[in-house]
């Protein structure tokens, strides 16, 4: 045979070998994504809304999603984006609470709206 149709064969083998392992991903992703999709869960939308899960009919692929209290909308299965995890606070310590709460005097900083000449140079023409 031909170099160079060994060439194309060997392309053609990699890009179905990479179609397959993608595919295979994303519904290893989906599943993963169906299992965390429970009663109660926190959710985001494809388009960017936030709600929590009140009800799945599996038949009919609806979501009842809860967006405010007492706000409820039925959306298709598949909008679901992801299930949203709950954010952990770290603890902080005593002496990085107290500087950023007094940030402003410690570092110097004027308050809003306050100028403070670092130099005792003359402004500049863009200077306002």
């Amino acid at each position: 045979m031909d170099p160079l149709t060994l060439v194309m064969l060997a392309v053609l083998a990699a890009l179905v070998f990479f179609m397959f392992r993608n595919s295979r991903k994303r519904q290893k992703d989906l599943a993963a994504l169906q299992a965390q999709m429970v009663v109660g869960a926190e959710v985001m939308t494809n388009f960017g809304m936030y709600g929590t899960i009140l009800a799945i009919d599996e038949e009919a692929n609806k979501v009842a999603l809860e967006i405010a209290p007492g706000t409820v909308v039925q959306l298709h299965r598949q909008t679901i984006a992801r299930v949203v995890e709950p954010i952990v606070a770290e603890p902080e310590d005593e002496g990085v609470a107290e500087l950023k709460q007094g940030s402003a005097t410690v570092m110097g900083e004027p308050d809003f709206g306050q100028r403070v000449a670092d130099t005792d140079e003359e402004p500049k023409k863009g200077d306002a």
